[in-house]
């Protein structure tokens, strides 16, 4: 395969005075080699072509890119075993580099191939590109955001819709929330401001706003959840009630405020992470800096809000609780509140063997500062 030969200019929007960048799927623009395939193609043969690191390019119908992936995820599976929570990841892993170098043409914001979903964000994220490739995975990822953006994602504890911008991280199970909005109804302090770290699609902003505070601050080091925050702004008084900053953690941050909301990702990072993966795994210094920063930020009787999970102790892929850890060792915050949830059982739809999910619980953590001694 050649190399990329060039590169589309990023697509920005201006927030609150910022200039960002957002996250879109990087298109190929340059003449690559491919495999052609259609339907009447022996589908292992294009499966041994990306085996082998090949491109192969869908040139009939949308549904024979449907097809190649699932005779595609089976050889993988043959590969590689796939029980353990390990396994999974390895196995998942395999499949996207595989998978990715499925390819379909987009020609004036839509795409080439017969019977292919119309797909909105193309003129939203591509405005100016008339012809350029994207791997079928990222396709069906557009095609289920636009999916998502359009109809909406019930969220029982605020009872209406959220419409998530593209590449916009947002809940699909929704215990975590539940605990947090059963603490907010007996919250009794000040509700003059609050932050949002990692404010993702804004669910949690929206249940402090719902509870009566005046203001909210959220940060992100996504583009596309401030952006898409943003745009919906427009729409709904309410959400103008929310000061937007683009930034890592506690980044733009001017004020205190007597609460600090985090939801941060349940998983230590196995790899060095990118995109949508930031909102489920973490690095190993996240946490000694958001206590680190939450301590200048916080108010001297305002509490500390994290809602976070076991997961990772469950499957085994963790080593010691971050916020135990703090609690035993930074010397900043003390234990106020521990709440633990069971989650629900996995899907019965679901193929993947989720038989952790019995001992995952969901946790509520309220921390306060420690007063220094007289």
């Amino acid at each position: 395969m050649e190399e990329l030969l060039n590169s589309v200019p990023p697509l920005t929007y201006s927030v609150a005075g910022q200039e960002i960048a957002i996250n879109r799927p990087e298109a190929i623009i340059s003449n690559i080699d491919v495999v052609a395939y259609d339907r009447g193609m022996d589908p292992q043969i294009a499966i041994e072509a990306l085996a082998e690191g090949y491109s192969v390019l869908i040139v009939d119908f949308y549904s024979s890119g449907l097809m190649l992936l699932k005779e595609l995820k089976e050889y993988v599976k043959s590969q590689y075993p796939n029980q353990t929570f390990q396994e999974q990841r390895e196995f998942r892993n395999v499949y996207r580099e595989l998978s990715h170098r499925l390819l379909l043409i987009v020609r004036e914001q839509k795409l080439v191939v017969k019977k292919a979903p119309e797909i909105g964000w193309f003129k939203i994220l591509y405005p100016n590109q008339e012809e350029f490739l994207l791997s079928f995975p990222q396709v069906q990822g557009l095609n289920s955001s636009w999916q998502w953006n359009k109809k909406g994602i019930f969220i029982p504890v605020l009872n209406h819709k959220i419409h998530p911008w593209f590449g916009t991280y947002f809940p699909t199970r929704f215990e975590h929330l539940k605990l947090f909005d059963k603490w907010l109804k007996r919250y009794k302090g000040e509700k003059k401001s609050a932050m949002d770290i990692g404010i993702g699609c804004g669910v949690l902003s929206f249940q402090l706003l719902k509870y009566g505070f005046e203001k909210v601050y959220g940060t992100d080091t996504n583009p596309n959840a401030i952006v898409g925050l943003h745009e919906a702004q427009s729409e709904n008084k309410l959400y103008s009630k929310i000061d937007l900053i683009f930034g890592d953690l506690f980044t733009g941050i001017k004020e205190k405020t007597e609460l600090i909301v985090f939801n941060p990702p349940w998983l230590p990072a196995p790899y060095d992470t990118e995109g949508l993966d930031k909102a489920i795994y973490y690095d190993t210094d996240l946490f000694p800096r958001f206590f680190a920063d939450a301590k200048k930020y916080l108010q001297n009787d305002g509490r500390l809000v994290i809602l976070f999970s076991n997961l990772a102790q469950v499957t085994k892929t963790g080593g010691e609780h971050p916020i135990e850890k703090e609690i035993t060792d930074g010397g900043r915050f003390e234990k106020e509140l521990f709440i633990q949830k069971e989650v629900n059982p996995a899907s019965k739809k679901t193929k993947r063997n989720q038989h952790w999910r019995a001992d995952e619980k969901v946790e509520l953590w309220i921390l306060k500062k420690i007063k220094p001694l007289k």
